[in-house]
């Protein structure tokens, strides 16, 4: 009973399975789990089974090596401030989804697409580069299934996995439980969080705990997920990693776009996550367009008359990109 009020006292798991792992590798106890849901039961202190839907009705994947596969999401997380003010903030989790090692975790005001590449590449300096990833369908991530002037673009980490020859995984909208695994230890952490008796004020008290709480969970604690209940940390060592196997050179980014050069003679173009400005030319003004994108080489065709009113080599050094044909030294 005692280190069942230690657990639960931490934020921790604290249900028959836990008990039984802490009491073999940590006080070399063997005890059956019915024993313990019994005893449990007789103490009241066996909780509620909650609603879920039957296990039969998912299906379950995951992945058969180390780095064969990283799920990444991010989460809120509020802030105490003065006078009880709470602030909002985000963290970051990138998790490994063969032995659900958690292989980075951050806090930061905002996450952006920025963020999102830098902990990637930390996670990789640390534990080397997946074969492939799998997030949802944030704008973070991609921008596959969002609005005209976004469609056809890529994120920087897009072209991030592109040039490292990755493979990028995105969930189908409306269907969460595809990256269940890294939405699941978000759970488990904020759960944990809200159990400590003093709450972070800032974002390097959050990232204090966020630490503590990651070497518990790699480390220190039963997965029931994993064979004989093992920690993250040891199914992550147990096989060898894989490591990116896909040629990407092949993978140009083709895409076409109907659009209609602004009042200054201008087009705005999505290139590595950011918008990129096209001159095409005053004359041009309210002109309907065909823009044909092969990689960083656009051209821009007069729609009704099919004549080439621009060309650009996007140099992602600037904004603005002068017309060749009218600068063809440029």
């Amino acid at each position: 009973m005692r280190l069942r009020k230690d657990l639960a006292g931490q934020g921790l798991d604290a249900g028959p399975d836990t008990i039984a792992w802490h009491l073999e590798h940590h006080h070399g106890i063997t005890v059956s789990l019915s024993t313990i849901a019994r005893t449990l039961t007789r103490q009241n202190l066996a909780g509620p089974e909650p609603k879920k839907r039957p296990k039969a009705s998912y299906i379950r994947f995951a992945a058969e090596f180390p780095n064969e596969l990283w799920q990444s999401d991010f989460t809120h997380y509020p802030l105490t401030g003065p006078d009880a003010q709470l602030t909002d903030c985000e963290v970051i989790t990138w998790i490994d989804d063969h032995s659900r090692f958690v292989l980075g975790c951050t806090a930061h005001t905002t996450i952006t697409a920025r963020i999102v590449v830098a902990t990637f590449a930390e996670s990789a300096g640390q534990h080397g580069y997946p074969s492939s990833t799998l997030t949802d369908n944030g704008m973070v991530y991609t921008v596959r299934l969002h609005s005209r002037l976004l469609a056809g673009g890529r994120t920087m980490f897009e072209t991030e996995l592109r040039r490292l020859g990755i493979r990028q995984r995105n969930s189908r909208p409306g269907k969460p439980t595809t990256c269940g695994k890294v939405e699941r230890f978000q759970q488990t952490l904020k759960k944990w969080l809200r159990a400590q008796p003093v709450q972070p004020a800032t974002l390097p008290e959050l990232q204090a705990l966020i630490d503590r709480f990651i070497d518990i969970y790699n480390h220190r604690r039963p997965h029931r997920s994993l064979p004989k209940r093992c920690t993250p940390a040891t199914a992550y060592i147990a096989r060898p990693k894989v490591t990116p196997a896909t040629d990407r050179t092949a993978d140009t980014h083709d895409r076409t776009r109907h659009d209609i050069v602004d009042t200054t003679g201008k087009l705005t173009l999505r290139v590595d996550g950011r918008l990129i400005h096209l001159g095409i030319g005053r004359a041009h003004a309210r002109t309907r367009v065909l823009v044909l994108v092969h990689d960083l080489d656009v051209r821009v065709i007069n729609h009704a008359t099919g004549e080439l009113l621009a060309e650009h080599a996007i140099d992602l050094t600037s904004n603005y990109q002068p017309n060749r044909l009218k600068n063809p030294t440029g």
